[in-house]
């Protein structure tokens, strides 16, 4: 159940519909845009968004989907179905195209069962004759007219309306010769048409001077427009072909309609389908737009989401080239209702409304702005109090109103309800409001209702904190600059920070010293408790992130130095065990050249001389031995050429594209296309761009990737100022970016940049997608956003890393 009537326009709804309605195609699209509704089958809810999520891979994928065309053809096919009618050769030709269009859907998703299984299971249930459309197409010609050879019947008429027409022309040419000779008529007059006879234009004067019919005079009354006597019986004969030419038309239409009419429940489901494949495209498009997601959903009452949005305002701010803060939502059995405080214009209505918002898009089947690791669950009912209710009709005051939502709050809510609540218990005396809304509030609890409501409400704010199911929730405020930030807090309550705002503004002292002492010493201590703790938290928050900052550079250097020791360690290892093997070999050599020294001084009794000789020539080996001093290497050995594999390309094989030389897996053939995993990104390729390499050898690009520097010392103070924030990848394809993104995001981070720009051009958004795709599986990233409009706008991101 929704609450109230005018629930769609409260929350802004209505002009979610409008946008999924302005990305549908045509009027079929509109009408399953119109119809669509709030849900609470968690299987039907499921497959809804399933849908849209494989249509908005295919929208983000760059393939090319059929996106003309989408004409309703609907109306026709009710004509069609009345014995007797026959459709008009424009319907006929919209038919065709339309028919077409949904053919080329179907072939779209066969064999793509893998990647879109619920688009591609709809797809296969669509059924019409094929043999219908070719027997359209033999009879209508491109521009929607019947084709001369349609009927031999036809082609013969309108050969003799052709050759009656040549020889009208030629006597009409001839006789308005004649006439301009004789002056007649004026020299750039030309014959034309009249009550569908071809005339000439004859001078008013001169209309007795050419025998023959007036059909029409100029607007002047100074020309006639006359058929000469002389082709009086040529003009009848082309009439009557004319009629004779439009009774074979008829005949040819009636027949074609004839064979339309068996096939007419196919078409309507055919048209159906087109009409749902438009529906879910506009859905993904508008997903795309605000860079929505699927979340988990779970068949049950939760709220877990992280980076939420209000779609609406997000979209004005990229407008405005402004930053909107996200929300970071919880609600679960032990904290159901969420109450949120804070200083006015802090962010505390938009939160209530993005909750609700996106709730509700979720529940009638749209992607939903925030992280896809959030969790969603499902309600039975969503109540809201948002916003003037005063009815003049039923003499209502805005307070009465509120009242009234409530009591219905109270009489339908169960443990599946979801209220949302801006200001509540205002409208009246602060004691009795505040009174009666903390026993609605325990009301609420008591029924295991969820809930975001807020309050500026003190009384409210002490009941949640004791009260089991509810949690305190602050819109944050910078008490340096007085201004709020816009984040929600979740765990305490937040201050109005009424007399800071005050004080700010220039109220005079002393009027600001008396609303002290109205409101109390206790009151103005807990404000000034609560102000104190924001400021403490947010200087704390500054800290830790530079700790963290400090920590997070310190492990890279560490990281740095052990992975250069190690590879240090192993390169001195590997040149003392070569030393180690060429001293064992010398020393193996000066044995063998001693114990021959020594057998053939014994074998030939060898006289001084003789040894003497002998010994010469082993110090003359000695003195051949040269020691080598080696050095360790300045940079890494190089390593082997990629060894190219012959034969077919399969799936599971690795492929190396040939222009940009980077290392794919093969996860699908498509005909002479590829479809292959570039790190955790798909993209197609053909196949004329790639060519086989060998496993081995695609482990080693890989191994190669992971090394970020070389065997030498890394220089930090060189690496930061030859490093480049900006990365310009215009005009690149996606599969060349992957690792050039990756590398330059990675070596950012290590840097300590905190935001970073890639400029990829706006064109039709396909390498923005590729490079956000990639940008949302690094875990260094904390967030992406388009630049300002005047520094590039869509056609930039900009990278905030994490701290």
């Amino acid at each position: 159940m929704l609450y109230p009537r005018s629930f769609e326009e409260k929350l802004g709804f209505d002009r979610i519909r409008d946008l999924v309605k302005d990305n549908c195609l045509s009027r079929l699209g509109v009408s399953y845009a119109e119809k669509m509704r709030f849900s609470k089958n968690f299987d039907q809810l499921n497959t809804w968004l399933l849908q849209t999520e494989e249509f908005r891979q295919i929208l983000t994928s760059g393939e090319s989907f059929p996106n003309s065309n989408y004409i309703d053809a609907t109306s026709a096919l009710d004509k069609a179905s009345l014995q007797g009618t026959f459709l008009t050769q424009e319907e006929f030709f919209d038919l065709l195209l339309s028919l077409k269009t949904i053919d080329d859907i179907v072939r779209f998703f066969k064999g793509k069962q893998e990647d879109y299984p619920l688009l591609a299971e709809i797809s296969g249930a669509v059924f019409f004759n094929q043999q219908l459309v070719q027997q359209i197409e033999s009879k209508i010609d491109e521009k929607g007219q019947l084709r001369n050879n349609a009927s031999a019947e036809l082609q013969q008429i309108r050969g003799k309306i052709q050759g009656q027409q040549v020889q009208l022309r030629r006597v009409l040419d001839r006789i308005l010769r004649d006439a301009k000779a004789k002056g007649y008529t004026k020299d750039d007059v030309t014959p034309t048409i009249r009550d569908g006879r071809m005339v000439i234009p004859v001078s008013v004067a001169y209309k007795r001077s050419i025998k023959g019919f007036v059909h029409d005079e100029s607007s002047t009354g100074q020309t006639v427009y006359l058929e000469p006597a002389e082709v009086l019986e040529v003009n009848n004969m082309i009439r009557e072909l004319e009629y004779e030419e439009r009774r074979e038309i008829v005949r040819i239409l009636t027949v074609l309609t004839d064979a339309v009419r068996p096939e007419i429940e196919f078409l309507r489901k055919a048209y159906r389908f087109m009409g749902l494949m438009d529906f879910i495209r506009a859905k993904a498009k508008l997903a795309v737009k605000i860079e929505a997601n699927k979340p988990e959903i779970h068949n049950r009452t939760m709220v877990d989401w992280y980076n939420s949005r209000h779609p609406l305002l997000w979209l004005s701010f990229q407008e405005q080239g402004k930053n909107i803060v996200p929300l970071n939502v919880r609600l679960s059995s032990q904290q159901r209702i969420l109450l949120i405080s804070g200083p006015n214009a802090g962010g505390k209505s938009v939160c209530v409304k993005s909750v609700g918002l996106v709730q509700y898009m979720m529940q009638c089947g749209l992607l939903v702005p925030m992280d896809a690791h959030s969790k969603m669950g499902i309600f039975q009912n969503i109540f809201l109090d948002i916003g003037d209710e005063q009815s003049i009709d039923n003499d209502l005051s805005t307070y009465s109103s509120h009242l009234t939502n409530m009591r219905h709050f109270v009489n339908n809510g169960n443990k599946r309800t979801l209220v949302l609540i801006d200001e509540f218990g205002t409208g009246t005396e602060p004691q009795f409001g505040g009174a009666i809304a903390e026993s609605l509030l325990s009301q609420f609890a008591e029924m295991g209702m969820f809930g975001v409501i807020n309050t500026h409400y003190g009384n409210l704010k002490r009941f949640a904190d004791k009260t089991k199911g509810l949690v305190n929730g602050a819109m944050r405020f910078d008490l340096e600059k007085l201004e709020p930030m816009f984040q929600l807090e979740i765990g305490k309550p937040g201050s109005s920070f009424a007399l800071e705002i005050a004080r700010k503004i220039g109220l005079p002292k002393d009027v600001l010293e008396a609303a002290q002492d109205m409101v109390g010493v206790d009151q103005v201590k807990l404000d000034k408790m609560l102000g104190q703790l924001e400021s403490e938290k947010r200087k704390l928050e500054e800290r830790n992130k530079k700790a963290e900052d400090r920590d997070r550079r310190l492990k890279l250097r560490m990281q740095e130095y052990e992975e250069a020791k190690t590879k240090l360690d192993d390169r001195r290892k590997d040149l003392i065990d070569d030393a180690r093997r060429e001293a064992k070999g010398i020393v193996e050599g000066a044995n063998r050249r001693v114990e021959l020294a020594i057998k053939e001084i014994k074998e030939t009794k060898a006289s001084k001389e003789q040894t003497r000789q002998v010994r010469e020539q082993l110090s003359k080996y000695k003195d051949n031995i040269k020691v080598t001093k080696r050095k360790l290497p300045n940079a890494e050995v190089k390593e082997a050429e990629y060894i190219v594999e012959g034969g077919p390309i399969k799936v599971g094989n690795y492929v190396r594209v040939k222009d940009s030389g980077t290392i794919g897996e093969v996860l699908g053939v498509r005909g002479k296309d590829l479809e292959i995993s570039l790190g955790g990104l798909k993209t197609k390729v053909k196949m004329t761009r790639v060519e086989k390499v060998s496993k081995r050898e695609q482990k080693k690009e890989e191994k190669e990737r992971t090394k970020r520097f070389g065997m030498k010392g890394i220089d930090i103070n060189a690496k930061m100022s030859n490093y480049n924030s900006n990365l310009d990848i215009r005009g690149r394809r996606g599969e060349e970016i992957f690792f050039e993104v990756q590398n330059f995001v990675d070596e950012g981070a290590m840097l300590g940049f905190d935001e970073l720009r890639i400029v990829h051009g706006k064109g039709d958004g396909i390498l923005r997608d590729v490079v956000r795709n990639i940008l949302d599986t690094m875990s260094q990233v904390r967030s992406y956003k388009d630049e300002h409009v005047e520094r590039g706008g869509a056609g930039v991101t900009v990278v905030q890393i994490k701290g």
